[in-house]
C-alpha cells in the first residue's frame, strides 16, 4: 500500500526537521516511559469490571465506560479510546465476543471469559490468576 504522506514526511525531513534527531537511548527512554505509564493505568480489577460488566446481557462501550465510571473505576476517565484497546484485546484474547447491531458494538462474555471470572472470584489470593500477560500486552 503507497503512503499518500511519503512526499509530505520526505519534504519535512529535509526542511523542518533536518537538524532534529533522538539518539536510541533516548528513543528507548521515551518507549518505556510509555509502556510504564499505560501498564500502571490497566489493574487487574480494571479488566475484571469490565468482565463483570458484560456478564450478564452485552453492552457497547459507551455504557460499559459509563458501568465502570458508576462503580468508581476511572482507569479510563482521562483516555477513553483505551478502553476499546482493552475490549479488542480481550475479544482477541477469545474472553469477550462481539456483535454489531445498529451501527454498535455490543460486547459479551463468552465461555472461557466467564470461566476465567468464576475462577477468578472463587480464589480468595487472587494470586493464581495474573493478568499481567494482558496487561502488559495492552501497553504496548
Amino acid at each position: 500500500m503507497n503512503d499518500p504522506f511519503k512526499n509530505l514526511k520526505s519534504s519535512m525531513e529535509k526542511s523542518i526537521f533536518k537538524d532534529f534527531s533522538f539518539s536510541n537511548e533516548r528513543k528507548n527512554a521515551v518507549r518505556e516511559a510509555i509502556r510504564t505509564n499505560q501498564q500502571s493505568q490497566f489493574h487487574t480489577e480494571t479488566i475484571i469490571a469490565i468482565l463483570e460488566s458484560v456478564q450478564h446481557e452485552s453492552k457497547d462501550g459507551y455504557n460499559i465506560s459509563v458501568q465502570l465510571f458508576q462503580k468508581n473505576e476511572r482507569a479510563f476517565q482521562k483516555n477513553e479510546g483505551q478502553l476499546y484497546t482493552l475490549l479488542h484485546l480481550l475479544e482477541n484474547k477469545e474472553m469477550l465476543t462481539s456483535n454489531w447491531i445498529n451501527n454498535k458494538k455490543y460486547y459479551s462474555l463468552n465461555s472461557k471469559g466467564k470461566k476465567y471470572l468464576a475462577t477468578y472470584k472463587q480464589d480468595t489470593t487472587k494470586q493464581g490468576l495474573s493478568l499481567n500477560p494482558f496487561i502488559t500486552e495492552a501497553s504496548l
